[in-house]
């Protein structure tokens, strides 16, 4: 096997890791200006599950500033979550160079799951789970005190929830490239399921309302996706081990052919 002599200075690592930060940075930046002329759209939708409820709480904000908080707050985050390719292009760029031929093929197929999961998060926690939890945090009040909320603090509790719902989503992605390169196995999985059902709950407590309801509804889905994380684990595994069982056959056809040549070399 040939393998490349030249390798990049610690130094040089450095330099290429700030240009991409810079690079990702300025994604962000120039898509959440790009946000703004988009921002009443966005903010009409983030308000929509509380306007379609029979009795939906009153919106105000308390500061001169609140709502400019406000429409930079959405635009901020419209700038990371549509930045998202290009930060995991960025970071793949960066970690490429010592990957094999083989292993950059997965390039296209994990930047789609990643962007699909992670939109599948916000699909799950926008229509399912928000819906749930501002009805019942909403009927905590009584007949003399009646929900007014200030749009800075909806808006970062919505938000909270979309943005975890994402990255939670992410699990079966993460498993995949963490036993393709041999670090995560499936029995190690199965053998520490009962306690990730309890690291679940703990989180589903920490990210939802504290009722039992809400922490169910954002429990499942988690417990179904380590489920996932598990069969993903065993294709990565197969993955893997594929790859090994080729580059053996390599290694070894390179290993008769060097003998081969020597000999003849030899003999002559």
């Amino acid at each position: 096997m040939k393998l490349k002599n030249t390798e990049m200075p610690f130094l040089e690592h450095l330099e290429e890791l700030r240009r991409r930060l810079i690079k990702c940075i300025g994604s962000v930046i120039l898509f959440t200006f790009a946000a703004f002329p988009f921002i009443n759209i966005v903010l009409e939708l983030l308000t929509y599950p509380n306007d379609k409820l029979e009795q939906p709480a009153e919106m105000i904000f308390l500061k001169p500033t609140g709502m400019l908080i406000v429409r930079l707050q959405i635009a901020i985050t419209i700038g990371v979550i549509v930045s998202i390719p290009v930060l995991f292009y960025q970071f793949w760029s960066f970690v490429s160079p010592g990957l094999l031929d083989k292993e950059k093929k997965y390039f296209l197929p994990g930047l789609f799951f990643t962007t699909f999961c992670f939109l599948g998060g916000i699909a799950f926690s926008y229509f399912i789970l928000i819906p749930i939890v501002l009805p019942f945090l909403f009927s905590m009040g009584t007949e003399t005190i009646s929900p007014k909320i200030n749009i800075n603090d909806y808006l970062g509790f919505v938000l909270r929830i979309i943005i975890l719902s994402g990255i939670i989503f992410e699990l079966p992605v993460l498993s995949f490239f963490i036993s393709r390169i041999g670090i995560l196995t499936p029995s190690f999985l199965k053998k520490y399921r009962k306690y990730s059902i309890i690291i679940v709950l703990i989180i589903s407590a920490l990210i939802t309302p504290p009722d039992p309801i809400s922490q169910l509804l954002m429990a499942g889905p988690l417990v179904i996706l380590y489920e996932i994380s598990i069969l993903v684990s065993h294709f990565g595994r197969y993955l893997k081990k594929r790859s090994d069982r080729k580059w053996e056959k390599e290694f070894d056809n390179e290993q008769k052919n060097t003998s081969r040549s020597s000999g003849s070399k030899y003999r002559g």
